[in-house]
C-alpha cells in the first residue's frame, strides 16, 4: 500500500431518519468521495439519509437491511452479494448494527475490510454474538467518544489496537465566524449590542434539555443583570416532540414573560451557521445522547464559546469546569453566569478554538482514511 492508494468504501447508513449517526456516515462518504476515494452509501429505501447522500452527488443503494419480513430477508443476501461484486469495496463501514452479521458473513468471500462504527448512545451488550463479531470478525471498531471506546476494550474485550476514537468533523468553510451574518441575524431578532445572547441548537425533543435551559436562564438572569448584561435566549430549533407552544409555556412558567421577549425560537432555518454566529455563548444542555455532537462542533467552529452538560462525547471536547450534570438547572445557570464574564468567555473561546484544531471535515476524512489504509495493508489487498 502507498499513501496515495485509492480506497473504495461502502458506508452502511441504515437509519430511518437523519440523526447524528446518519450525518456522521453521509458526511464521511462525501468527504472521502471529494478526496478522490469512491464511496457508496447503502441505506433504507425512501429515507432521509439516502436523500441527503443523493443531494450531495453520492452513489446510493437501498437495501431492506432492517426488515423482519421473511420474503425480503430471503433475497437480501443475494442483493448484498451482487452489490459487493459490482462495487468491489476495499472497506465496508457499518454505522448501525442491523445486518452487521450479514456483512460479516460476506466478508471472506469478497475480501473487504469490515469496520463497525458505533455512534449510538447505548452501550453494546456484552454477549457472545457481540464479542465474536467485534473481537474476531471486525477489522476495526470506531467509537465516536472515549466512553464508548473504553466499553469495547474493558467490557467486550476488543483488543485496544483495534478500537479507534474518531469524533467526526465539521465543514469549517461553512461553519466559521461571520460578522456580517452575526449582525444581520441579531438585527432580525431585535437583539442589540447590549444583549448577551445565549443559544441552543437542535430539534425540540425532551433529550435536548431546552426546558431546563429556559429554567436555568431564569436562575442566571438576576446575576447576569447585576453584572450589567441583558440576557436573551435563542433556541435555534425546529419542532419535533415539542413545539413553540411548549417553549412559550416553559418561558411563562420560568417567569421570563412571553415568548419573543427574553426567549425566542427560530424555527427551521436554511443556514443554521448564520444563526449560530448571532450568539455570544453556546449551550448544549442535553439530558443524554450526544454520542456524536454535531451541534457542538458547529458552534465551536463558528468561534462561539460553548458550555455543556457532561453527556456523550462532551467530556472529550470540553474541560470539566465548563461542564455540568444533565438536568442540573442550578449548575447550568452557574455556567451561564461564568460565560457572561468577558475574561472567562474569552478564555473559553480559546479553549474551543484549540479543541477544533483537528475536528474539521478534512481531519475527519484523513483520520478515517488512515485507518482504512492500515486495514487494507494488513489484509494484503
Amino acid at each position: 500500500m502507498t499513501r496515495g492508494t485509492v480506497i473504495r468504501s461502502i458506508q452502511v447508513v441504515n437509519v430511518r431518519w437523519y440523526n447524528a449517526t446518519a450525518w456522521y456516515g453521509v458526511t464521511l462518504a462525501h468527504a472521502l468521495q471529494s478526496a478522490g476515494h469512491p464511496s457508496l452509501v447503502v441505506g433504507l429505501e425512501d429515507t432521509p439519509p439516502l436523500w441527503k447522500a443523493r443531494e450531495l452527488g453520492l452513489e446510493t443503494r437501498a437495501l431492506p437491511l432492517n426488515s423482519l419480513n421473511p420474503v425480503r430477508l430471503a433475497t437480501l443476501g443475494g442483493q448484498m452479494d451482487r452489490l459487493l461484486r459490482d462495487f468491489r469495496p476495499d472497506v465496508v463501514n457499518c454505522h448501525r448494527g442491523e445486518a452487521f452479521a450479514l456483512w460479516a458473513l460476506l466478508k471472506k468471500r469478497h475480501g473487504f475490510g469490515l469496520v463497525r462504527t458505533r455512534g449510538d448512545q447505548r452501550l453494546p451488550r456484552n454477549n457472545p454474538p457481540n464479542r465474536i463479531l467485534h473481537r474476531r470478525v471486525a477489522d476495526a471498531v470506531i467509537a465516536t467518544n472515549s466512553r464508548m471506546a473504553r466499553h469495547f476494550v474493558d467490557v467486550l474485550g476488543v483488543p485496544d489496537a483495534r478500537v479507534h476514537s474518531i469524533l467526526g468533523g465539521v465543514d469549517r468553510r461553512r461553519f466559521r465566524f461571520d460578522p456580517v451574518a452575526r449582525r444581520e441575524v441579531r438585527e432580525r431578532c431585535g437583539f442589540t449590542d447590549s444583549d448577551f445572547v445565549m443559544g441552543v441548537v437542535g430539534r425540540m425533543d425532551e433529550v435536548k434539555g431546552m426546558r431546563e435551559t429556559i429554567h436555568a436562564m431564569a436562575l442566571a438572569r438576576p446575576r447576569l443583570e447585576a453584572a450589567g448584561l441583558h440576557p436573551r435566549l435563542l433556541l435555534i430549533a425546529f419542532p419535533s416532540h415539542y413545539g413553540e407552544a411548549d417553549a412559550a409555556r416553559w418561558t411563562a412558567e420560568a417567569g421570563l414573560g412571553e415568548l419573543g421577549e427574553s426567549v425566542r425560537v427560530s424555527g427551521r432555518v436554511e443556514r443554521p451557521q448564520d444563526w449560530i454566529n448571532a450568539l455570544d455563548l453556546g449551550i448544549l444542555a442535553s439530558l443524554g445522547s450526544e454520542a456524536i455532537a454535531r451541534a457542538a462542533l458547529e458552534i465551536m467552529a463558528c468561534a462561539i464559546p460553548l458550555v455543556s452538560t457532561n453527556v456523550g462525547v462532551m467530556p472529550d471536547l470540553l474541560p470539566a469546569r465548563y461542564l455540568c450534570e444533565p438536568g442540573d438547572e442550578g449548575a447550568l445557570a452557574d455556567l451561564m453566569v461564568m460565560g457572561g464574564d468577558g475574561e472567562e468567555r474569552a478564555a473559553l473561546r480559546q479553549v474551543c478554538a484549540r479543541r477544533m484544531a483537528d475536528l474539521g471535515v478534512d481531519d475527519f476524512c484523513a483520520q478515517t482514511l488512515g485507518l482504512y489504509r492500515s486495514i487494507v495493508a494488513g489484509r494484503g489487498m
